[in-house]
């Protein structure tokens, strides 16, 4: 269990990040075209977990737009944005956006990525969403960073994280 915080108030994610080094868990998420994306489908790349509660929040929104405009500068990696959205509500926002750099990606489907992550949060009234966090993952599906935002309204540390890709 980590501990959070929700505008100062503590909050808790049901289990911890994967550790640095760690073999990725696998996962099953579901994109915006309704298909279903694991692991093994990004072989060879690095992938940017942006993990996030909600799409309809200007935080995650922010974080969106963000790895959007500066993933094209790592020509090996791919950023799975993912939350408990619905995939409708990750496509509207994107083509809303413009966002193409970027793959969307709900736990429609199967509901144990937030666990095997440790970033569903435990209670709260943000219970069942997922934390704030980034997590890069490297073409041998190692755990190479972590972050787990402290306060859910802040955003991630997107220089310290994309350090890791160079």
């Amino acid at each position: 269990m980590s501990e959070i915080t929700l505008k100062g108030k503590t909050i808790n994610t049901i289990g911890e990040l994967p550790k640095i080094n760690d073999i990725a868990p696998d996962f099953i998420l579901t994109k915006t075209d309704l298909k279903d994306v694991s692991l093994k489908d990004f072989d060879g790349k690095k992938i940017v977990l942006n993990i996030f509660p909600s799409i309809d929040t200007p935080v995650c929104a922010m974080s969106v737009r963000k790895f959007n405009t500066i993933i094209n500068e790592f020509g090996n990696a791919v950023v799975l944005c993912a939350s408990m959205d619905l995939p409708f509500a990750h496509q509207r926002f994107c083509a809303a956006e413009g966002l193409n750099n970027v793959i969307s990606v709900s736990e429609l489907r199967n509901r144990s990525f937030g666990d095997k992550y440790g970033v569903r949060i435990a209670d709260g009234p943000l219970a069942g969403l997922f934390a704030r966090a980034v997590i890069i993952i490297n073409t041998d599906k190692k755990i190479v960073y972590t972050q787990l935002v402290p306060e859910i309204g802040q955003e991630p540390d997107y220089e310290k994280a994309l350090s890791i890709l160079k």
